[in-house]
């Protein structure tokens, strides 16, 4: 079990030092087995998490995404609306000051049973 959890530790070290070494808009995090997004990643990304735009997260055990995952990742683009709209237990997402691309703006509201919170189109960043 710990040589297990020892391997996704370093698969999820492995992919996040790949981002910040090759500058690339995208963070693959999928199949690491997260329960949580680590607080660690933070730090590291830190001088490159306003050039991401894409996060994946899928196949993992997530629960939730803390306010902080939203503030850091404010840059991202697409949102997997069909995804989403498939999470029973979701109550709301706060995606506020993303620079949302048109199709989530229209697709979403039809196909969402959650509160789906977006700054109005165009707008600038959050006032300091």
């Amino acid at each position: 079990m710990l040589k297990k959890m020892g391997e996704a530790v370093a698969r999820v070290a492995r992919k996040v030092n790949e981002t910040v070494e090759s500058g690339s808009d995208t963070l693959d995090l999928a199949e690491c087995k997260l329960v949580s997004f680590p607080i660690g990643i933070y730090k590291v990304l830190r001088n490159v998490s306003d050039q991401i735009h894409l996060i994946t997260l899928a196949n993992n055990e997530l629960k939730s995404l803390t306010s902080k995952f939203m503030t850091t990742f404010s840059q991202l683009r697409d949102v997997p609306v069909e995804k989403l709209a498939a999470m029973p237990a979701l109550r709301c997402i706060n995606l506020r000051f993303n620079p949302l691309n048109a199709e989530v703006r229209v697709i979403a509201p039809p196909l969402i049973k959650f509160d789906m919170l977006m700054s109005p189109e165009g707008a600038g960043a959050p006032p300091p």
